[in-house]
This record gives structure tokens, sequence and C-alpha cells, in this order.
């Protein structure tokens, strides 16, 4: 079956290493692009107009978050289907998807744009950045169709094993959406608007240029609009899986966006230094992220095949690989950290502010990187709940709590302080609830043999 891989047989480290790094290499470029986008916005556009890039994406994610997390729920019906080698199935799902968030997005959209001042005035940002916030808010939600179907693609193939179709196009979306920045800022001289615009635009070609394809040469995948179906238990399956994910998501985008409040109350400088911060930031979580995001497949493939066994090897081997390179990441950022931020804005008290966030946060990557492998162990085998509960836990009792009350007499680096603390959390939680081993019953599939609780994790 072109691209698929399954991830049921041979060795463990491999297939996982074969299934993460073309996700690493579209994520390299989706982070690159990110880096020069604040480049270009931070040189050419000034330190407004980051802050207000850096202020919109964290509420935008926050929209967005349900409807990610049902894509995840789906990604893993498909995957345990697919490894169970029910292609029908694994086709009424991928139907049940485009469906889904077609319409869902349609309503994010509507939603977005009529609520967009209310949410920036709630976050109480600068009025030197409020209108370009708005405008690029605006726009941005107005593609979010686009958006949705592009991503829920790329989710549908990662779950029957194909990570190389889905990097084709995320670098076609990259590069023209690097291209149209170069064009739309530097050379036309537009404002905040151009980046929302290339966004949008690059995720349509991405889109229509996947569809193309797939309805050409995939023998599972079909886009049609006159001949899709949509699977009630399927919808309830992902469901099941997709709404505890999404409200994972949700914390997450909400544990931003209260940081963002935060973090608004020390002025401009100290949100565009945020921005190329979590800019930077985020070439850190990335492997973490990516390898769990294999991860998740690989348990699903496994948990549907009834082999139980290679589950432990494959954590061993992701907690492995991403430790490894958690530290690596963690000695070239601290040791870079100020002209890392300095190539973003040469503003002396962004530097200061960008380098401290790098400082604080960076020798604590390891201990982020454990403890989404050890999630994605149970979001694999059809566990959301806990990883949910994991994630309201370290943010909304530790790290927005701890960043006011620690911002209060240490400003800033107390905002960052928090961040660690509450991966710290969120790691005892993760290690605490893998070992004791309650996922391996929560499989869509239902296996021949009962498993106890700690048969597979001695």
């Amino acid at each position: 079956m072109r691209g698929t891989k399954d991830l049921t047989v041979g060795k463990e480290r491999k297939l996982i290493l074969q299934f993460a790094v073309p996700m690493l290499i579209g994520s390299l470029f989706q982070q690159l692009y990110n880096v020069v986008d604040s480049l270009i916005v931070g040189n050419f556009l000034g330190k407004e107009a980051l802050a207000a890039v850096g202020i919109s994406f964290p509420v935008i994610f926050m929209l967005v978050s349900l409807l990610i997390g049902i894509t995840i729920g789906l990604s893993v019906v498909v995957s345990q289907y697919f490894g169970a080698k029910d292609y029908d199935k694994v086709r009424e799902a991928v139907d049940t998807i485009y469906i889904s968030l077609f319409f869902a997005s349609i309503v994010l959209t509507a939603l977005g744009l009529f609520f967009s001042r209310d949410i920036m005035e709630l976050l109480k940002v600068p009025p030197d950045v409020m209108e370009g916030s708005i405008a690029y808010f605006n726009i941005f939600v107005a593609g979010f169709v686009f958006l949705f179907g592009f991503n829920a693609t790329n989710a549908i193939l990662r779950g029957m094993g194909d990570t190389k179709t889905p990097l084709v196009f995320l670098i076609i979306s990259t590069v023209l959406n690097l291209s149209l920045d170069i064009i739309f800022i530097t050379v036309m001289h537009w404002g905040i608007e151009a980046v929302a615009y290339a966004t949008v635009i690059s995720q349509f070609v991405a889109f229509i240029l996947a569809a193309i394809y797939l309805n050409k040469k995939h023998p599972i995948i079909r886009i049609s609009i006159f001949k899709m179906s949509f699977n009630k238990t399927i919808f309830r399956q992902s469901l099941k899986i997709g709404i505890p994910s999404g409200l994972q998501q949700s914390f997450v985008a909400l544990g931003i966006v209260a940081l963002i409040r935060i973090v608004n109350d020390f002025g401009t400088d100290s949100m565009a230094a945020f921005t190329i911060a979590a800019r930077i930031d985020a070439f850190a979580s990335m492997p973490a992220m990516i390898f769990a995001s294999a991860l998740t497949s690989f348990v699903g493939q496994n948990i549907g095949a009834g082999k139980l066994d290679r589950i432990k090897v494959g954590f061993r081997e992701t907690t492995l690989m991403t430790t490894m390179l958690a530290l690596f990441i963690s000695g070239v950022f601290i040791a870079f950290r100020v002209p890392l931020v300095s190539m973003f804005n040469q503003d002396p008290k962004v530097i200061e502010i960008g380098a401290s966030y790098l400082l604080i946060v960076g020798f604590f990557y390891v201990i982020f990187a454990n403890m989404f492998v050890g999630m994605a162990v149970m979001r694999g085998a059809g566990d959301a709940i806990t990883p949910m509960i994991i994630t309201l836990v370290a943010l909304w009792l530790g790290r927005v709590p701890i960043s006011y009350y620690l911002s209060r007499d240490h400003g800033t680096d107390g905002i960052w302080w928090g961040i660690p603390i509450a991966w710290c959390i969120g790691f005892g939680l993760s290690s605490y609830f893998y070992w004791r081993g309650r996922w391996k019953r929560k499989a869509l599939i239902k296996l021949e043999t009962p498993i106890a609780d700690n048969e597979i994790i001695a």
C-alpha cells in the first residue's frame, strides 16, 4: 500500500526512527519558516508587529485546539484499524474526519471573526499592538478550512504509517509561505496583514495539491465531496479519544494565553522577547513532540495487532533518543542564547529578557521530553483522559499560578520559572501513570486475551 508502514513487525528503534525522521524534517522546515518569518517581521516591521504575531498565535491555537484533539482521536482510530488490517474501517474513518472538520471549521471561523476584538481586549493587549493583532488574527481565522483540511490529511497518513507524503506537502507549504512573506513585506512593503495572507494562501495551495495527489495515487484516501460517508460509531470512538485530547490542547492553549496575559503587564518589550524566545523554544520541544507522535502511532498499531510486548521496547528506545537530543539542544541554546535572541531584534531590553528565558528554561528540556514520551504511550493505547488530567494539573495548578506569583517579586524571570516547574510536575505524573499500566486496557480493538496492568512493564 503506497507510502504506508506496518509498525507491528521489525526492530522497534529503527521503525520509530524511520517514522519520526520525515516528521522531524517537516517540523524543522516549519520551525525554520517561523524563525525566518519572525526575523522578517522583527527587522522590517518592528517589535510591535512581532509582539502582535506573538499575541495572536496562541489565541488561534486556543480556538482550534479542540478540533486538533478530534483530529488526534481520529488518527488513533485510523492507526488501530490499520494495525488490525481492517481497511474498510480505515476508509470510513478518513471520510468521517473530513466531514466533521469541515463543518467545525466553518463554525469556528465565524466565532473567531465575531469576537476577535473582544478577545484582544480581554488579554489587555498594549495599545500600540492592538490593531495589528486584530488584523493578523482575522485573516488567519478566515483560512481555517484550509488549515484543517491540510492538517487532517497529514494526521490520517501518519496514522497509517506514512510520514513521507505529509513531509513533501509540508515543505511545499513552508517554502511558498516564506516566499510570499519576502515578496509581500520586503518587496511590496505590506504590513502585518501580509504575514497572515501568506499563511492562508500557502495552506490553500498545499491542501489542494495534496487532495489532487491523494485522489490519484492513494488506494484508501479519496477526497470526493459527493461520495463521502459519515460513520457515527467511528466518530464516537474518535470523540472518546479526541475530546480529552482536544481539552488537553485547550488547556495548553489557555495556559499560553494566561501566560501572555501576565507578560503583557510588563509591556511590549517583554511580549516581543517572549515571542522570540517561544520561536527558539519551539526547536527544543519539536524533537520530543515528534518522537512522541511517532510513538503514539507505533503504540496504536501494536495495540490493534495485539503485540503489547513491543510497546515496552518502543517506550525505552524513544526515551533514550529524546533524552540525548534534549541534552544536546539544552547545551546549544544556553551557550548561544544572546546571539540567538539578537537575530530577531536589536533592542537591548528585548535581548536581555529573551536571553534570560532561554537560560532558565533551557536546563529542563530533558524533563519536557520525557513527559511527552510517557503521555504518548497512553494516547496511542486509547487512554486520552490521563494525559488530559496531567496537563490540567501541570498548567493550572503549576505553571499559571506559579508564574503569576513569582512575577510579583521577580518580574519576567519569575514568569519563566513557572514553565520548568510545571514540566517537572507533568513528568512526575506521566511517569507514575505509565508505570501503573492501566492504559493497556483502553484499546479500541478488543484483544482476545485480557492483559493485567503490570504485564508488559516489568
